[in-house]
């Protein structure tokens, strides 16, 4: 059994934490309560109108979000006590602040009824809202628009600055949305935006954090003049570690990444050497999804400009990534504040901005001629014109090192078993020469469109072209293996449109019953609270053919009692009976375990199943940033008997990952 001495430290508190962040608020007076319910009732009353009455006007119709944040916000303030006190003023603001946000969604309301939407003209700072994918969530974000921006301007178009924000525990919808209306641009640029993702509250823009800049990111390019070679990202304190996080993951879209302190793994941050052997040995592979400091490298392939306070503590982790990047012979601009701790000093920041404007106006290069990319997962598998299309193993070090020729290619790869290049170099129709690994091929021709799509795939050691097997695609009747959004762990069926499914038949035993009912209520708990939405349910019996296509089914329940499971219980890597929980020769007895586990849905293997779990860190999350990383790998065996505040230190039975074509592997080949 697996004991992990660094999280009794924080058992107490993530116990607690689970349940207490968002920190419950005030009582709200009954009549200010009655108020704000009949308000935020009649607003609800518009908003379904408007869903019927603009259903033949799609494009005032895909407005809506922009009202429903109004709606939400004071909603879930309503329904999770999130009224606060003002430290200070010992006064609670935030009943004023409700009524003007009703308000503002009745008048956004009867506009967009009379087909006017003047706050998508408006400059300065605006709210704005889009429905995020992964649950259908309105989500709201900040925008600063320049004051002289143009509806369609001549010419190329605006640059876009993130500004991802610090932790606060109190950043509900309500004081996110309020902050942001009357907000001011952190870097103040005279044609560029500034984005305000609010990242579902306080994960670090991780996991749907993530998503959500993505998100708001694509919904601001959908509707304003943006020039996606100056794209940029910043932040402080948490928002440094949002920045560190997706500069890395993601260099190859950004013309500049600027953080400001955060953090940049979980190791180090958490102080956690000698304690290793507490830890479980998939949760240290799993830290590399998220650890910044394993994807530095990638920062090469854009603008790097980090900003520390010289006695700030979280200095240490750009010294980290300093360090890492040193070993690589490359040396990273690191702006420092003199005297300085956990803040901005003024010059230093003038620096930073004059240094991060020069990249950003100048733009990201669409086409590098030397890329250097490393991931360790295909969840973060591209980088400008390279695509990692399957690893030998994930969870270990996958690196390529690539030169640009005019009309060839050289590469050096290692832990990559496919790949797809798509350079523009077509100056002619001959094949370009590519070299991989010392080996000389000869690539394909351009196509029609005269542009470069080279297949490339590793048997038996060897790199070969074209005719690569389906290693990415799912054609019917392909074999399974691990691709980009199709690789685990757990959490990531999170990361993408998911759906809860209940069950509706008779449990195995009437413990289980009870055990995933209470799971599956937890999670929903847990999405809305940690993760600010509210996640899709039907029942087993409900669920369509459009569903089984459009979304991660996460499937509460076992074979017997859900009726999708029942359907492809055979088909899965872990079988399930009213005796066992058989994996491989491994048996747990089913009045005692269940498994958790996430695969590709055999009913349609692009998306996911996942049995009886949400996103595995809500336990831990919540009190640290650095430990909202996966704490469960593809599969687990976990004990009922066993609380949910320790199940991960005390509940784990075996736990383990699927291999590359998602099949059980032995313990020795972990």
């Amino acid at each position: 059994m697996f004991r992990r001495l660094v999280l009794a430290l924080f058992c107490c508190v993530t116990s607690l934490a689970a349940a207490d962040v968002p920190p419950k608020g005030v009582p709200v007076p009954p009549e200010i309560k009655a108020e704000l319910e009949k308000g935020a009732a009649s607003l609800g009353k518009e908003i379904d109108a408007l869903k019927s009455d603009l259903k033949d006007k799609p494009k005032l119709l895909e407005l809506l979000p922009d009202i429903e944040i109004f709606h939400n916000a004071v909603r879930f303030a309503l329904e999770d006590d999130l009224f606060y006190e003002n430290a200070k003023t010992k006064k609670v603001g935030d009943f004023d602040i409700a009524k003007k946000l009703l308000a503002l969604g009745e008048e956004r309301a009867k506009q967009l009824r009379a087909g006017q939407t003047p706050w998508t003209l408006q400059t300065g700072a605006v709210v704005r809202g889009y429905r995020s994918e992964l649950d259908g969530t309105s989500i709201p974000y900040g925008l600063i628009v320049p004051a002289k921006y143009e509806p369609r301007p001549q010419g190329s178009g605006h640059r876009l600055d993130f500004w991802f924000m610090g932790r606060n525990e109190k950043n509900s919808e309500l004081a996110f949305i309020n902050g942001r209306l009357n907000g001011k641009a952190e870097f103040p640029t005279e044609n560029g935006f500034e984005l305000h993702p609010y990242g579902r509250y306080c994960n670090a823009y991780k996991f749907a954090g993530e998503m959500d800049a993505l998100e708001s990111m694509n919904h601001v390019c959908a509707h304003y003049s943006i020039d996606s070679h100056k794209i940029s990202v910043r932040g402080f304190s948490m928002g440094g570690a949002a920045t560190w996080h997706l500069g890395a993951h993601l260099a190859g879209q950004w013309a500049a990444v600027n953080p400001g302190a955060g953090f940049t793994d979980v190791r180090t941050y958490q102080h956690l050497d000698g304690k290793l052997n507490t830890i479980p040995w998939y949760e240290q592979k799993l830290w590399h999804l998220y650890d910044a400091v394993d994807y530095a490298i990638n920062l090469t392939n854009t603008t790097l400009v980090a900003y520390s306070g010289e006695i700030d503590s979280q200095k240490a982790a750009a010294d980290l990534m300093e360090k890492t990047l040193a070993a690589e012979h490359i040396k990273m601009t690191h702006i420092i504040g003199p005297k300085t701790g956990h803040a901005y000093e003024p010059n230093a920041k003038k620096e930073v901005a004059k240094l991060v404007s020069a990249a950003a106006d100048k733009g990201l290069d669409p086409l590098p001629r030397e890329i250097h990319f490393t991931t360790w997962t295909l969840k973060y598998n591209t980088m400008h014109w390279i695509t990692i299309e399957a690893l030998e193993k994930h969870w270990e070090r996958a690196r390529i090192d690539a030169t640009l020729g005019a009309n060839s290619i050289t590469l050096k790869t290692s832990n990559v078993a496919a790949l797809v290049l798509t350079p523009d170099i077509s100056n002619s129709d001959a094949p370009v020469k590519i070299s991989i690994d010392g080996m000389e091929l000869s690539g394909a021709p351009p196509n029609q469109k005269k542009s470069w799509h080279i297949a490339l795939f590793k048997k038996d050691g060897k790199w070969e072209q074209d005719g690569m097997p389906a290693t990415s695609r799912l054609e019917a009747g392909a074999p399974l293996r691990k691709r980009h959004d199709l690789q685990g762990p757990i959490d990531d069926a999170f990361m993408e449109s998911f759906m809860m499914v209940r069950p509706t038949g008779k449990p195995l035993s009437e413990k289980i019953g009870k055990w995933t009912q209470s799971e599956m209520n937890d999670a929903l708990t847990q999405w809305r609270k940690q993760m600010r939405g509210e996640a899709r349910v039907k029942y087993d019996a409900d669920v369509s053919e459009a569903d089984i296509a459009a979304h991660n089914l996460i499937l509460w329940g076992d074979p017997q009692s859900n009726k999708i499971l029942a359907k492809i219980a055979d088909k899965l890597p872990i079988k399930w009976s009213a005796q066992n929980v058989t994996v491989g020769a491994k048996n747990f007895p089913a009045n005692e375990c269940v498994p958790l586990l996430i695969y590709p849905n055999p009913l349609n293997p692009k998306k996911y199943v996942v049995l009886n779990s949400g996103f595995t860190f809500a336990r831990f999350g919540a009190a640290s940033n650095s430990q909202q990383t996966p704490k469960l790998p593809d599969w687990a065996i976990v004990s009922m008997d066993v609380p949910a505040a320790e199940r991960l230190t005390q509940g784990v039975k075996d736990a383990g990952f699927l291999g590359e074509q998602w099949e059980l592997k032995s313990e020795l080949n972990r």
